[in-house]
C-alpha cells in the first residue's frame, strides 16, 4: 500500500461521508465530522482489503471497494443513529 493509495482512500472516505449527509432527509442526528471520519475509516478498511486480493496500485477495483465499503458504514451509522432516544427498561 503506498501514500497515494491512503491519501486516495481517505479523500474517497471523507467524501462519501459528505455526501451521505445530503441525501439524509431533515436534520441528522449524527454531526458531519462523524459521519466523514466513519467514512474515511471504512475506506481505509476497503483499500486494505483491495490490497490484499491483488490490487497492488491505485486502480478502477480499488476505488469501488474504498466507496462500497465508506458508503456502507456511513449508511450504518446514519441508520442507527436516532435524535429520540428511547426509554425502556
Amino acid at each position: 500500500m503506498t501514500i497515494p493509495g491512503i491519501a486516495a482512500a481517505i479523500t474517497v472516505g471523507l467524501t462519501v461521508g459528505a455526501l451521505g449527509r445530503l441525501f439524509v432527509p431533515g436534520r441528522p442526528g449524527v454531526p458531519l465530522w462523524l459521519t466523514m471520519t466513519i467514512g474515511a475509516a471504512a475506506a481505509l478498511l476497503g483499500a486494505i482489503s483491495a490490497w490484499l486480493v491483488g490490487a497492488r496500485e491505485l486502480n478502477l477495483l480499488a476505488l469501488i471497494v474504498q466507496a462500497g465499503l465508506a458508503t456502507i458504514g456511513v449508511v450504518i451509522v446514519l441508520a442507527t443513529a436516532s435524535k429520540e432516544h428511547s426509554d425502556s427498561r
